[in-house]
């Protein structure tokens, strides 16, 4: 048992409460009376509400799209067939004719839509009027040059006004749209793009990131150079004053964005394809890290619904609201903020380091323009703190309401961190989903408590819990203890399918390999049962299992990082399995396993045997002795997905003698030569 409340949820106890909500005059509670008195209900509590979101989801998805008032030119015919389980993956709102652009700018006035504010860059701002007179240019310039419903359109390009405006000139026209970001490297981009032979790119020629300019030209052109399909590369002066065609030269098929836009009337009338509610949107990609990148297919209907339920109802949002979510286009969290215009709210669009040209930037704009949500992550949260910024002692933040965080587990500790040195009273919310539905499966709430350490709650229409199997291999629900996050009931933003994926084997593979007829996520996590929140604990295809006892990494780094955050910079705990084979792309595992735990050691400390011994015994006290790694080392770098992921697989797979054949997906490949033939690790 814990010695303290580092992880008191585990227990089944109540955890420490950060922040209480206020009056319950929420959107939340309005869709509540809107439930209750369309159905004949006296539901007066989230729980409750979620509990009837699940048991009747196509009532509630049919109440949500009545609440949000979806624009459509037909209505449905059937919301969704209740016969069919989560593996059919059945068909959402049939009859639907949509658009997920005119959705997107349903608002068409003076409030500001867009603010791009990257490093290096002038405040620049975009009105809901502009932007619609901007993405008519955009897609009558696509128009012109062949693109239809169905073709794919890229971008190699940076979170900025123009990444928006050109993804949303793609969905108008019913074009597919697919985006990564400029620090992708050229085989990352290729692994991805080759897949799905895109008709236009767009892209910059140069970024900002710490204080320095990044050429780009040359690795789009090597990108160009090898996407045959490719006839039009579109090249935005994003560091540049100005940028000339003679430029491009190297680059086939290229012109500056200028050039393809000056012949479209600057009036010209915004027109949307009507699409059925499953019409392809986005091209989403996994990891990439043990094999070839999976393209997840994701639907215009689907996603607009999920986003528009995440940041109405969840978020609370309205047309005062000002998001800013540190990301890249290369993420899914950017493809889920542009969502928050179909609420009219205003995006700030941030590209560069959050640390430069001071530590403050971030915090420094947030007080300039208003911000009301911020969007971080756990690594940049716990960088702030390394660096003793104390946002509650240098800026005002008095329009910051909330401040979300996903990518990783939030440790309890930086919960603390949040409301002693940021603000005590927004809501925090540690959110998680993940790329395979472009939105959240738990998140934040503005009807109940934030508690220290844990997930709100489950979202509503997600009918999530925690798995464990069985004797017979069969998955059963577990409250306050470890298990596999599934989900048991249909929801409209599964993906539609996978590209290149016609029969449906690797779609069905990586959902529904592990139990029958239920959506298994790939995350370990535990759901407190006296509270619902819940605790992430890491990626389960990472889960430790030494001596059959099954513990999430995220166990050992609360540790590292509450206890030792002084001599440690980071960790990274993989398990060392012998036997670990790997059959069509899948590991199999068949033999006991232990755990090793790589420190990378701050400046002016190394890992001596006192030191050791003083993490062995932390661990053995706060977690209990199955916890204790066998082998403790040092090691020099850990290695990082371009998205900022550790990824502890890849370390278990070298540590099998097994290759790694897409390290392109990494954001520091090179350090993946340290794990290797380790010779203290040899004979296990």
């Amino acid at each position: 048992m814990p010695s303290n409340d580092e992880d008191v949820a585990c227990c089944g106890l109540q955890p420490k409460v950060m922040w209480t909500p206020g009056k319950l005059d929420t959107k939340m509670t309005e869709f509540m009376k809107q439930v209750n008195k369309s159905h004949y209900l006296q539901i007066e509590t989230y729980r409750e509400l979620w509990k009837w979101s699940v048991e009747n989801y196509s009532d509630f998805w049919k109440e949500f799209w009545k609440y949000c008032h979806i624009k459509c030119s037909k209505d449905y015919d059937m919301v969704v067939d209740t016969s069919k389980s989560i593996t059919d993956n059945p068909e959402w709102f049939a009859g639907a004719k949509m658009n997920y652009a005119e959705n997107m700018m349903r608002y068409c006035d003076d409030h500001v839509a867009l603010i791009g504010a990257g490093e290096g860059q002038e405040i620049k701002k975009v009105t809901y009027a502009e932007l619609h007179a901007r993405v008519a240019k955009y897609a009558s310039a696509l128009r012109n040059v062949g693109v239809k419903a169905g073709d794919r359109v890229v971008g190699y390009i940076p979170n900025c006004i123009e990444a928006v405006e050109a993804m949303l000139a793609t969905a108008s026209i019913g074009a597919i749209w697919s985006s990564t970001s400029p620090d992708f490297g050229v085989t990352g981009v290729l692994d991805r793009f080759q897949q799905i032979k895109p008709k236009v790119i767009f892209s910059v020629e140069a970024v900002w990131y710490n204080n320095k300019v990044h050429v780009h030209l040359d690795k789009l052109r090597q990108v160009a150079c090898e996407l045959p399909d490719l006839e039009h590369v579109i090249v935005i002066p994003f560091v540049s004053m100005e940028l000339h065609n003679h430029e491009l030269n190297s680059i086939p098929n290229s012109l500056t964005l200028s050039s393809f836009l000056e012949n479209e009337a600057s009036l010209e009338t915004l027109s949307f394809e009507q699409l059925p509610f499953n019409h392809p949107l986005f091209v989403m990609y996994s990891s990439g890290t043990t094999g070839p990148p999976k393209c997840m297919v994701h639907s215009a209907g689907g996603t607009l619904l999920q986003h528009m339920k995440e940041h109405i109802l969840h978020g609370n949002m309205d047309r005062h609201d000002c998001i800013l979510y540190y990301t890249t286009t290369g993420w899914m969290m950017w493809n889920w903020m542009v969502g928050a215009l179909a609420a009219g709210a205003t995006l700030v669009l941030y590209d560069g380091s959050p640390f430069h040209p001071k530590p403050n930037i971030l915090w420094d704009i947030i007080d300039s323009l208003g911000v009301t949500t911020f969007g971080t992550s756990a690594k940049c949260l716990d960088v702030m703190q390394e660096k003793a910024l104390e946002p509650k002692e240098t800026h005002s933040l008095k329009q910051l309401h909330t401040i979300l965080s996903t990518g990783s587990p939030l440790a309890p500790h930086q919960y603390d961190y949040v409301y002693e040195h940021i603000k005590p009273d927004l809501l925090l919310g540690s959110i998680t989903g993940g790329t395979d539905i472009v939105s959240c499966f738990m998140g934040q709430n503005w009807n109940i408590p934030v508690y220290r350490g844990e997930l709100q709650s489950a979202n509503l229409g997600m009918a999530v819990c925690c798995y464990e199997e069985d004797q017979n291999g069969n998955g059963k629900p577990v409250y306050n203890s470890p298990g596999e996050l599934v989900c048991t009931k249909p929801f409209p933003c599964m993906p539609i399918y996978f590209w290149n994926d016609e029969d449906g084997i690797l779609y069905k593979k990586a959902y529904f390999s592990k139990f029958p007829n239920v959506w298994s996520h790939g995350d370990f996590c535990l759901e407190n049962k006296q509270t619902h929140g819940f605790v992430m604990m890491g990626r389960s295809d990472a889960t430790l299992n030494p001596n059959g006892v099954r513990f999430g990494t995220s166990e050992i780094y609360k540790i590292m990082e509450s206890q030792f955050r002084n001599e440690v910079i980071d960790s990274l705990a993989a398990a060392q399995r012998p036997s670990l084979k790997e059959k069509e792309n899948f590991l199999v595992v068949a033999a006991s396993e232990r755990v090793i735990l790589f420190l990378q050691m701050a400046p002016g400390f190394s890992l001596d045997k006192d030191l050791e011994q003083k993490i062995r015994k932390t661990i053995r006290t706060q977690l209990s002795p199955r916890h204790v790694p066998a082998v403790i080392l040092e090691i020099k770098d850990i290695p990082y997905t371009i998205s900022g992921k550790k990824v502890e697989i890849a370390v278990t797979r070298i540590l099998a003698g097994l290759e790694i054949k897409h390290a392109s997906a990494f954001r520091n490949p090179e350090c993946l030569k340290l794990y290797q033939n380790i010779s203290i690790l040899q004979g296990f």
